[in-house]
């Protein structure tokens, strides 16, 4: 058994009509007769020799994790159609030493670096695009009751001091005045907050302030945006 000369053009051709018909050197699976043949080929295949470059870009997919095949790798005169010799030069089973100090595959040392940079680049690339894209401010659409003290209080010198409230993170909107009864009128006014800048306490206190005008505050109404 064998496919000649590997290394030669009339042996990648018995390759290519070998693998025509099938899928791995042996099985159904990548296997260590594959890496075997794999590591004597000089040179990726030409592309009219299609079966045979097929096959050898699938196992140099492999090439990181070559050692995990499964299968015992044998000499090349044991792959390979019947009545073919094998006369690969160089083709005998490496030893242990000749694995250590031939990597046909490349450097696992040096692949493994290389995608170690690429995920630390890819890590700071994100990173930066993360820290461009706008936070999302959190929202509350609030409605207010400002009760007044009696009929007699002046309810446009008491809306006038709940607008004059300015706190970063609050904006006032409409208002009217809701009768409540004998005469007596409440302030309903809205207003949007960043709801880690101001709250409902905060509110109160700022209006409870005003207290010639103002006998009390409730939250009518509270919707997140």
């Amino acid at each position: 058994m064998g496919f000649g000369d590997l290394k030669s053009a009339s042996g990648l051709k018995a390759l290519n009509g070998f693998l025509s018909e099938r899928s791995y050197i042996e099985g159904y699976v990548p296997s260590q007769a594959d890496v075997a043949v794999f590591e004597v080929i000089l040179a990726p295949p030409t592309s009219d020799l299609s079966h045979a470059l097929r096959w050898y870009n699938h196992i140099k997919s492999y090439q990181n994790q070559k050692s995990s095949l499964p299968g015992v790798k044998k000499p090349l005169g044991q792959y390979g159609p019947a009545g073919v010799a094998d006369t690969t030069s160089g083709s005998a089973p490496a030893t242990k030493e000749d694995d250590d100090d031939i990597d046909l595959f490349g450097s696992d040392e040096e692949e493994d670096a290389e995608a170690e940079r690429l995920k630390e680049q890819r890590l700071a690339e994100y990173a930066a695009k993360k820290s461009k894209k706008p936070t999302l401010i959190a929202k509350s659409s609030i409605l207010l009751d400002v009760k007044p003290w009696d009929d007699e209080t002046d309810m446009s010198k008491l809306e006038e001091c709940v607008r004059s409230i300015q706190i970063d993170g609050l904006v006032w909107g409409q208002s009217k005045l809701v009768p409540v009864g004998y005469g007596i009128k409440k302030l309903q006014i809205g207003c949007v907050v960043e709801d880690n800048k101001v709250g409902t306490d905060l509110l109160e206190e700022h209006i409870s302030a005003f207290e010639d005008f103002v006998q009390s505050m409730d939250v009518a109404a509270f919707n997140k945006i």
